[in-house]
């Protein structure tokens, strides 16, 4: 996957832009398995997390996230708030609308789920901005970064259960026939790209507000490809910002 680098498209209909993506990508994955234990990096940003509270998240950088994925008849809030908020309220101790840690528990019920989900998982909660990864043979490295269409959804869990994505920012990726057909968004990503074992080179995208400083999404990428090098075993990382 180190050549060509991957391609993220921003569709002409995103005018005026509401978003700059990161772009982020690595091969040579060492075997990707489940895990019980969180990185040490990203133990020490949930220790962090839970000292700070609610306060992680600062209201400006959470109401600019919200701004950003507002459209149409999409409504960031609930159930379809970005995959972020969801992350810092399974990170916080109690019960909470994500799951939530229980008290004294260091990890609880945070969602661990492999080496490069994880990484993606750690910048988001970071930096509070959502992030889509994907099994680069699956969604392949062309993509495509668009608003959902009337009638468009997809499957995101092993459940079966359907989002819909009228209106949703989206990344598509390239079907035989030489079309677009989406695999993920700031929400939930589809289950037919998500990466499990055997997977050994992902691809993934980070969604900023475009009016957010640029240093704050370039250091978010810059950590993510170091994530996947150091705790991933990747023979190749790179990253760059679409905008």
């Amino acid at each position: 996957m180190s050549d060509p680098q991957p391609v993220l498209t921003l569709d002409p209909s995103l005018d005026p832009k509401p978003l700059r993506a990161g772009l982020v990508w690595a091969d040579g994955l060492a075997p990707v398995s489940s895990r019980d234990r969180p990185s040490p990096w990203l133990a020490e940003l949930l220790g962090r997390v839970r000292e700070a509270g609610e306060a992680w998240l600062p209201p400006e950088r959470k109401s600019a996230v919200r701004a950003m994925l507002r459209h149409g008849n999409y409504k960031p809030a609930g159930r379809s708030k970005p995959s972020s908020e969801y992350l810092l309220g399974a990170a916080l101790p109690g019960e909470t609308p994500g799951g939530g840690l229980p008290p004294g528990d260091p990890f609880g019920a945070y969602p661990l789920v492999n080496g490069p989900v994880d990484a993606n998982n750690a910048v988001s909660l970071c930096w509070g901005y959502p992030a889509s990864i994907f099994d680069a043979a699956k969604s392949g490295t062309d993509l495509l970064l668009r608003r959902g269409l009337p009638g468009e959804a997809y499957v995101f869990n092993q459940g079966g259960q359907a989002i819909d994505l009228e209106d949703l920012l989206l990344v598509c990726r390239r079907t035989a026939e030489g079309g677009w057909e989406p695999c993920g968004n700031p929400v939930k990503d589809a289950m037919a790209t998500k990466v499990f074992e055997g997977c050994r080179a992902i691809v993934a995208v980070v969604y900023a507000p475009a009016k957010d400083p640029r240093h704050d999404l370039e250091a978010c990428c810059g950590r993510f490809a170091a994530l996947l090098s150091e705790d991933c075993g990747a023979s190749g990382v790179g990253w760059k910002i679409i905008e």
